[in-house]
């Protein structure tokens, strides 16, 4: 709606960025207590932080040059400040926790756990931060909540979903969600592998509501986020299938009364 925060001394401050970092920090601290509960090393949890901030970023911008290729020069693609993909940024903080882990000796799998409830909490933030940027809008709607965005914006004024914030309530209810399966797991890798498949599916869903041009069409007919989800559902189901057996959390033993 309103792109600009507040201008300061000549700098000019965005929403964007604001609550993007906002949902950083704020994954941050509820990834570092989780880990702590199961033994992760807080320091590692903060320098892994570094890493996934750099990986996320990088892919981010480079999934949405991928997916933009020819409609502009590479230099106005990368440098657009919301010219960023949400799968983009999730592989690329993917690859840099699995370098990390390598490096550092980390369980692969326990921290994907304790990272993955912070991946949907941070994604909340983000997605009002593209509300207040005007990206990611919604198909055209006569329903109560429908929202209009300024007259210069693309969708000259017209009432449309406000798919951000849609997708922003339904990734703080998989924010819940995912702590309490953290608490509960049976194997290590199991909230990864459980937010995988529900992010799959609620962004599947989403991208029906949604009007904003999101590069070319896979095979024609289905669009980058849909055919991302797809492998994402893929992969989650594989994963769910291989570490169900090979992860398992050995419950601890009982005191004897």
């Amino acid at each position: 709606m309103h792109p600009v925060a507040f201008d300061l001394s000549g700098v000019t401050v965005h929403w964007y960025g604001i609550l993007l970092a906002t949902g950083f920090m704020v994954g941050l601290w509820t990834a570092g207590r989780r880990g702590m509960r199961i033994g992760l090393n807080a320091e590692d949890i903060s320098n892994l932080m570094l890493w996934m901030f750099i990986g996320g970023i990088a892919g981010a911008k480079i999934l949405y040059v991928i997916n933009h290729w020819g409609d502009d020069s590479f230099k106005n693609l990368f440098m657009q400040r919301s010219g960023m993909v949400f799968h983009g940024a999730l592989f690329g903080t993917a690859l840099a926790v699995w370098l990390f882990t390598l490096k550092t000796k980390m369980p692969l799998w326990a921290t994907f756990d304790t990272l993955a409830p912070s991946f949907a909490l941070g994604h909340a933030f983000g997605r009002i931060g593209c509300f207040m940027t005007g990206c990611c809008y919604g198909k055209p709607c006569d329903l109560p909540w429908a929202v209009q965005f300024p007259e210069t914006h693309e969708t000259q004024s017209a009432h449309v979903h406000p798919t951000q914030i849609y997708e922003s309530v339904l990734n703080l209810a998989l924010y819940g969600a995912l702590a309490w399966l953290f608490r509960n797991r049976k194997f290590n890798g199991q909230v990864f592998a459980t937010y995988l498949l529900a992010y799959a599916v609620l962004r599947l869903a989403m991208e029906f509501f949604r009007a904003d041009s999101r590069g070319s069409l896979w095979f024609g007919t289905l669009t980058s986020g849909q055919g991302i989800s797809i492998l994402l559902l893929i992969a989650g189901g594989a994963m769910w299938y291989l570490l169900s057996t090979r992860e398992k959390i050995e419950p601890e033993p009982s005191e004897e009364q």
